[in-house]
């Protein structure tokens, strides 16, 4: 399969803003994979990357879907012309994004999407929500919680605040996938979502007596929540709404402090998809043992799309292309998206 030596992809600039641009199509090391890209989906993440942390020349975005277009000398897992979708951190390398028509990324950070199963639009949303899902509710450093196709084995409650968010939809079917009565939160338009996704008990995050209606639905038997809103208000509820004795929050944005007081018999801890790609950045360290638990995970993932245990987030299809993307990201920073994905197609 020819490749070109240029690509168009959506660059960082210094301005705060990004822009699609001319460059040169990645090289990969012997253990990647180089995709081209049919769909790419959008996370807070990618806006946050560009207008607060604008790393310029870098390349945006984290979720995509496509088809490999080359193999690294030791790729035996996958071949060319695969239908594969990952996630890849945005915003940080000159050549390394999804925001792009060519992605490069470590073939066993890559899952091959069974024939007749998911488009690419929907293999697209699975990506940075679908990953912060697993590491925080699988990882033996967060919540630990029986990982599927195994099933807990007992009654047990998990709390998931935040259930119409991509993180929050994807936590909901996999502890229910795993065995777990799962109570969470979310605006009453999207209760009848969240209880579709299995959730057995869904509450409006607004209500002052959130935490009461949390305690009387699960008997004040939860010890263990993923908070994945983490503003310093949903941290607070989800410590709040545990049981006495020891209890965990994992958060997906950092711990407030005054959060992290509330209680000597509950940990609430952070955690970062990004280690997940076992790369070292920032002031962070490569974290082996974090992708290789990825790495497992993700070789049951075509078997669960396959026998349709896991749905994709619902799909809201925006105009243009890489052109279009900004546009996709003002209408998320505007907050006007809920209980769904944005997703481009790449023109």
């Amino acid at each position: 399969m020819s490749v070109p030596k240029m690509m168009k992809a959506l660059i960082t600039q210094a301005d705060h803003t990004a822009k699609v641009q001319d460059i040169p199509v990645p090289t990969i090391d012997d253990d990647e994979i180089l995709v081209h890209t049919v769909a790419l989906a959008q996370n807070p993440t990618d806006w946050k990357f560009i207008k607060r942390v604008t790393n310029a020349g870098t390349i945006c975005g984290c979720d995509w879907s496509g088809y490999v277009v080359e193999t690294g000398k030791s790729v035996t897992s996958l071949s060319v012309g695969d239908h594969v979708a990952g996630f890849v951190q945005g915003g940080t390398y000159t050549d390394r994004g999804a925001y792009a028509e060519y992605v490069k990324t470590p073939a066993e950070l890559a899952w091959k999407v069974p024939d007749g199963t998911l488009s690419h639009e929907e293999a697209a949303t699975m990506g940075c929500g679908f990953w912060t899902a697993v590491q925080a509710l699988f990882h033996p450093t967060r919540l630990a919680l029986v990982e599927p196709p195994a099933k807990v084995d007992k009654d047990e409650w998990i709390l998931i605040y935040g259930g119409s968010g991509s993180v929050g939809m994807f936590a909901i079917q996999l502890a229910h996938l795993a065995g777990y009565k799962v109570v969470t939160t979310a605006s009453p338009r999207n209760f009848g979502l969240c209880k579709s996704l299995g959730a057995d008990a869904v509450f409006d995050y607004n209500d002052p007596d959130v935490v009461n209606q949390i305690k009387e639905a699960t008997n004040d038997s939860l010890h263990k929540a993923l908070d994945a809103n983490s503003l310093e208000s949903s941290q607070r509820i989800a410590v709040q709404s545990l049981a006495p004795g020891p209890g965990k929050v994992i958060c997906i944005l950092g711990v407030h402090e005054q959060v992290a007081e509330l209680r000597d018999d509950v940990k609430v801890q952070p955690t970062l998809i990004y280690t997940s790609l076992g790369r070292a950045f920032s002031n962070r360290p490569a974290c082996p043992e974090d992708r290789s638990h990825m790495a497992e995970f993700l070789k049951k993932v075509p078997g669960l799309v396959s026998e349709r245990k896991i749905k994709p987030n619902r799909v809201k299809l925006w105009e243009g292309g890489l052109d279009g993307i900004n546009a996709g990201l003002e209408y998320m920073i505007e907050g006007k998206n809920s209980g769904e994905k944005v997703v481009h197609q790449v023109a």
